[in-house]
């Protein structure tokens, strides 16, 4: 049993379980089993988005000076992520065109885990107390548990605004998923 973790500790263990998506996809080669490894790494990282979206940013906006431009920043990273993530749900696993968006997907989320890991958490655990950062996981947690498992570009800009739009997305994602089996 997994134990509660503080926000900076559960969105690294996302971090860690997205860097063995990629390696998951990059070695498989039959193409039936790259897609769904791609199915589930676009799973995860949209709900861990959408976590980040709706807890991590505000809580950056709220506790650092400098706050608004570093979340406006991450938000651009988010959408650059999800086009991403949108563009590969559409290709087939054995073209070229696939490995290309993967490459470029994968160069734009590790710059991003980086960017949080080495900057944004260290700054994040110095300007917040252990009990707001603990109450900060379980929220992220509930969200992740709600949120949307597909991406939604056009929805980006309003999805930190809405977390009954996100939630509604959500289950309409997930519904989706369980009647064709994705990330199974």
């Amino acid at each position: 049993m997994r134990h509660a973790l503080d926000i900076i500790a559960e969105l690294t263990v996302d971090h860690r379980e997205v860097d063995g998506l990629f390696v998951r996809i990059e070695h498989t080669t039959p193409a039936g089993e790259r897609q769904k490894a791609a199915e589930l790494l676009t799973i995860e990282l949209v709900r861990h988005q959408v976590a980040e979206e709706e807890h991590l940013y505000p809580a950056v906006r709220e506790h650092f000076p400098d706050g608004d431009l570093i979340a406006d920043k991450e938000l651009a990273d988010h959408a650059r992520v999800e086009k991403l993530l949108k563009d590969l749900e559409g290709l087939d696993a054995a073209g070229p065109e696939f490995d290309r968006v993967l490459a470029v997907l994968k160069a734009e989320v590790i710059a991003h885990v980086h960017d949080e890991e080495d900057n944004l958490f260290p700054r994040l655990r110095h300007a917040c107390s252990p009990d707001a950062l603990d109450k900060l996981g379980d929220k992220v947690r509930r969200a992740k548990r709600f949120a949307p498992t597909r991406p939604h570009p056009s929805a980006l800009a309003s999805r930190p605004h809405s977390r009954l739009l996100s939630a509604g997305t959500g289950l309409v994602d997930r519904a989706r998923d369980f009647a064709t089996g994705r990330g199974e």
